[in-house]
């Protein structure tokens, strides 16, 4: 026989919500420890009175009394294991695990019987509902009637708020059934009852959670603050954790009190308590109590008068009432010196605080992340700049954080206590874009597939490649654009042909071409735009770039991959098409490598054919346009002969025959390979009228 035994996926019955964790039997007793808040309930073997089997709506659950009348409900147990359970109980536990199961006749009359902290309506020996009277919060009375209220309940979507019950009056004289039944209630439940007086009364304490100056009554049971506005009564069966943690100025102590569950301020819930002290602030104590009964209760820690600091005089006390430990920061130290690193969360500054088993988070909102409950850390590159990065924490039940802006000099101190605690870390940054500083944890990104950033390089090739070839389509036509030396020889000679007297020396030469730096710019620029209009277009023969291994296996696995999560987005099935590529063995990843290889060997070899084919078709381009270039000068030609056919008697037709613009001249010496259309359009121009006719009448 085992001397222990472990079920994971129990759910345990608390104040009508069902809190999974982790449920262990051993010789000792019965440990639950909750995954939500990690609370753990330690029932001690001899505490043990009964143990019942039963059937629930989860399948099998176990309900545990013990002594002091509590008792522990735990589901989600198979049929099959109440073999295991029962024997495990007679040899341990020296218990018989009974089987006993709710009576569903549906009948709302029957009889009640208290028992300890349990109220059971039964009927006949088979009880129908239990209800745990800690969760009544109201019990009021009327004429034959008892009226239960419960505490709200956070976690489930529908709570009960309220229960009626009927009582017949009895014949037994001097006993009220009704008030009977009201005070076996009231002996058990939570009622919040400020009876009598204080322990001890702290006043205008700062609450920066929630906000305002509140003074803290200490009672025996709870926990009152009182504000100009609102009032909170705090159990401390609700509180779950205490921490004193010192400010970034060392001037300043935090003191958060963690609640579960939170109290409420109409729609607002606050899982968090937060004090914040002043180093320098004292107080002398004395607490309402003789010393004999401070004693008695508290042994030795504390005394009926007390001095010191503030902040140790509230944490010694809540220390000693609650009966928890205060957490305080381990062996952590930052780049400052400080035991905590200033940072972002989601719209507030704050602090952040790495603990010996989790981190905590003050002040807006506060935060507190247990380890055993995070799935892995990232350190990401921060988004506005690079003096900072982002520190990203998800736990294993999806929930992210992002605490952002911490500067780079804080990496190394974390990055080296996150390392110690043995939390997984995932990189998700890129690690060309970080400091010297990131590359421990840049490298670690070798063997985490990034869709996104596979994109994206894919994208950056193509831009790289279209830059490459429209290039090599421009020729030397962009470079000579760039030419200073020849665009001021050009724009020189359009002005010079303008005047006549341009020709003679150089002195004159020189000063007209001053101005001409000014036509440069307005005149030669607009033919500069047919370069870059041509890198704009692609050509659609070319072939196309081959795909990577990934690529290539994402085109063939994404319809697999719709039909096995149904209605899943484009950038959760890119995630998941990572991981799984992640995942993937090295055997499969080679035949889509071999398949990238001879796509990229077709690739090359399509594109040697297309370049040697571009080339003849790129000549064919040219002459063309070269030839419709000649067509609009003769054209132009033509039309600039004109008015010199209509003055050829006047002086000034012989100046027209015999001047020719440097301009004309220039594009006749570019165009050597038809020097004799040129010479023929020049004929054609200083012909006369008369011999132009007469030629044609010979023809």
């Amino acid at each position: 026989m085992a001397d222990t035994l472990e079920f994971n996926e129990i759910y345990q019955e608390v104040k009508g919500s069902m809190n999974d964790g982790r449920l262990r039997l051993s010789r000792q007793g019965v440990i639950f420890k909750n995954s939500k808040t990690g609370k753990v309930d330690n029932i001690q073997a001899s505490e043990l009175a009964e143990g019942i089997w039963r059937r629930v709506a989860l399948g099998h659950g176990l309900k545990l009394l013990t002594k002091n009348g509590h008792v522990y409900k735990y589901d989600g147990f198979r049929e099959s294991e109440f073999d295991k359970l029962s024997e495990f109980f007679k040899s341990h536990y020296r218990l018989e695990l009974a089987e006993k199961d709710l009576c569903v006749k549906g009948w709302n009359w029957g009889t009640v019987k208290f028992g300890g902290q349990l109220l059971s309506f039964d009927i006949g020996e088979q009880p129908v509902f239990e209800i745990p009277l800690s969760n009544v919060s109201q019990c009021t009375t009327g004429k034959n009637e008892v009226t239960l209220e419960f505490h709200q309940n956070d976690d489930a979507e529908v709570s009960l708020m309220e229960v009626r019950f009927y009582v017949p009056p009895t014949q037994e004289d001097g006993v009220d059934p009704v008030e009977a039944f009201a005070q076996n209630v009231l002996s058990k439940a939570d009622v919040i009852q400020a009876t009598g007086d204080a322990i001890c009364i702290f006043r205008e304490l700062q609450c920066l959670t929630p906000r305002g100056r509140y003074d803290i009554r200490i009672y025996p049971t709870f926990l009152h603050l009182h504000g100009k506005t609102f009032d909170y009564k705090i159990p401390y069966t609700t509180v779950l954790r205490l921490f004193l943690l010192p400010h970034k100025d060392q001037r300043q102590m935090f003191f958060v009190i963690s609640l579960d569950p939170p109290i409420k301020q109409g729609q607002t819930r606050y899982h968090f308590l937060i004090l914040l002290f002043s180093k320098d602030e004292d107080i002398s104590l004395t607490l309402n109590m003789n010393e004999d009964e401070v004693e008695k209760r508290f042994e030795g820690r504390l005394t009926k008068n007390m001095s010191g600091s503030l902040y140790e005089m509230v944490s010694r006390v809540m220390k000693a009432l609650v009966n928890r430990k205060i957490t305080v920061p381990g062996n952590f130290q930052g780049h400052s010196g400080a035991q905590c690193i200033t940072c972002s969360y989601k719209a507030s500054s704050g602090l952040l605080y790495p603990l010996e088993r989790g981190f905590i988070y003050v002040h807006k909102p506060p935060v507190h992340i247990r380890f055993d409950e995070i799935s892995f850390v990232n350190f990401a590159r921060g988004t506005t700049t690079t003096r900072s990065f982002d520190f990203e924490i998800e736990t294993k039940q999806g929930t992210q954080y992002t605490f952002s802006s911490i500067e780079r000099e804080e990496y190394g101190k974390l990055f080296d206590f996150v390392n110690a605690k043995k939390l997984n870390i995932k990189n998700r940054g890129h690690k060309e874009s970080m400091p010297q500083t990131y590359d421990e944890y840049a490298d670690s990104d070798e063997d985490q597939h990034d869709a996104y950033l596979e994109r994206m390089k894919e994208e950056g090739k193509i831009r790289e490649e279209n830059a490459d070839d429209s290039s090599d389509e421009s020729g030397e036509e962009t470079d000579e654009s760039f030419n200073p030396g020849e665009e001021e020889d050009d724009v020189a000679e359009e002005f010079d042909s303008e005047v006549s007297a341009s020709s003679d020396g150089g002195s004159d030469r020189e000063e007209k071409r001053k101005p001409a730096k000014k036509a440069k710019v307005v005149k030669e620029r607009k033919p500069r735009k047919k370069p870059s209009e041509s890198k704009k277009g692609k050509d659609p023969n070319a072939p196309k770039r081959p795909m990577s291994a990934y690529m290539l296996w994402l085109n063939a696995s994404r319809e697999k991959i719709k039909s096995d999560h149904p209605g899943i987005s484009i950038t959760d099935l890119s995630k998941k098409a990572g991981e799984l590529w992640k995942g993937m063995s090295k055997e499969k990843k080679e035949q889509w490598d071999r398949k990238a290889e001879d796509a990229k060997r077709d690739y090359e070899k399509a594109m040697k054919e297309y370049s040697e084919g571009g080339k003849s078709e790129s000549s064919k381009k040219e002459k063309s346009k070269k030839k419709k270039q000649q067509q609009q000068g003769k054209g132009k030609a033509e039309r600039k002969a004109a008015p010199s056919k209509a003055l050829a008697t006047s002086p000034a037709k012989q100046l027209g025959e015999s001047f020719k613009s440097k301009e004309f001249v220039s594009s006749e010496e570019s165009s050597g390979d038809n020097k004799k259309e040129d010479s023929e359009e020049e004929e054609i121009a200083s012909t006369p009228p008369s011999l132009e006719d007469s030629a044609s009448g010979s023809d």
